[in-house]
């Protein structure tokens, strides 16, 4: 690798539907030295790509509009699999963590995380098998939270085909994803 090539500015791309989470999240990494660019949703990909070529990107898990990053994370890494990617999510659950990281994710961390947890999770290339394992028990609330992520994920997050495999309205279940979760 060159000189002039590891001097510079590493590029990162920020998809997140909150523009002051955005924002505060894109400055942080501008202050480290990343040159930043945004988009809110899967739609916006293809234009900000087109004269930005990241290395990094960060993608919120759920978006406006009840769509998924998960989306984004595929478009992404299809996009260019060498990207280091890493999902910020309010509604973690294992299914939506094992297909972030299927997808092409390097990491998946629960907000609030800061630059630096990003940072680090940028870097981390293996698994740690020294982690430390939880006594903590499932509830009926996390097994239903995780149990609809994974049929989301089984149906291309197609809300409708969800709803109809989970035996529950539609409305119900928009009500469900928009719920924050309790941990």
């Amino acid at each position: 690798m060159s000189e002039a090539k590891a001097e510079a500015p590493r590029q990162l791309l920020i998809v997140e539907d909150d523009a002051a989470f955005a924002r505060t999240l894109g400055r942080s990494f501008e202050r480290r030295g990343y040159k930043v660019a945004f988009a809110n949703q899967l739609a916006q990909l293809p234009e900000v790509l087109q004269g930005f070529s990241p290395g990094y990107a960060v993608v919120d898990l759920k978006l406006a509009a009840n769509s998924s990053g998960l989306a984004c994370v595929q478009a992404l890494h299809a996009h260019d699999p060498a990207m280091l990617i890493v999902v910020l999510t309010g509604y973690a659950s294992i299914a939506t963590a094992v297909e972030a990281i299927k997808l092409g994710a390097r990491h998946y961390l629960v907000k609030p995380s800061n630059t630096d947890d990003i940072e680090a999770a940028f870097g981390r290339s293996t698994g740690d098998a020294e982690v430390a394992l939880t006594e903590r028990t499932t509830s009926i609330k996390t097994l239903e939270w995780e149990r609809i992520h994974q049929t989301l994920a089984d149906t291309g997050f197609n809300i409708s085909e969800t709803a109809r495999r989970l035996g529950m309205h539609r409305r119900t279940l928009a009500r469900k994803l928009d719920k924050i979760r309790v941990k």
